[in-house]
């Protein structure tokens, strides 16, 4: 059993609420990681990227640690979406969206502080809306606020009923942690849950 210390690259309540999950120790540091795209990168690339460049700002602190970085970036008709941060940028947003069907990718980073050696996977994970009405997205968003949320709709809130289906291997990656990929990525760090 790896007894290095777990440290959660995020300051995400929905990251640390899904780690915990597993039921291991861990402590969280804020990564100061510039979130924008580069020019003419994936939605996958740019989800991959962040998560690691998350990992390695938070391993700068800690030389002997695993650290976990993660990222989400959605995709509608080739366009990147991120988080709307205000009502009107989420109303724009959703929309947009109706009707549609949105791609997350969810990128999963776990860094030995160590000895720089890093896994980097990314899960993926299509939300297809209802044809929304005007008063439903206002009524939405007045009650759930998910204005850190990309796309504006928090699944594992009243979001899930804005939706007509999803598709994906972990429903925790939609939520911002691939809980799957993260137990095998631990699991070859010699971090057994049980």
């Amino acid at each position: 059993m790896n007894s290095k210390l777990l440290v959660l690259a995020s300051t995400s309540p929905y990251r640390c609420e899904l780690l915990k999950r597993l039921q291991i120790p861990f402590i969280t540091a804020a990564p100061n990681v510039n979130e924008a795209p580069l020019p003419d990168e994936t939605a996958r690339a740019t989800s991959a990227r962040l998560s690691l460049d998350k990992a390695r700002a938070v391993a700068a602190n800690y030389s002997d640690a695993l650290i976990i970085g993660s990222d989400q970036v959605a995709l509608l008709n080739g366009q990147q979406i991120g988080k709307p941060l205000t009502h009107d940028n989420a109303v724009k947003q959703l929309s947009s969206t109706r009707g549609k069907t949105t791609h997350f990718y969810t990128a999963l980073t776990l860094l030995n502080s160590q000895t720089g050696k890093y896994q980097t996977e990314v899960a993926e994970n299509s939300v297809t809306l209802r044809n929304l009405s005007d008063t439903e997205i206002e009524s939405y968003l007045r009650k759930e606020q998910p204005y850190h949320c990309a796309g504006s709709v928090k699944s594992e809130g009243l979001g899930i009923a804005l939706m007509s289906g999803m598709t994906g291997d972990d429903p925790n990656a939609l939520i911002g942690l691939p809980l799957i990929l993260l137990t095998e990525m631990l699991r070859r760090e010699n971090v057994l849950l049980f």
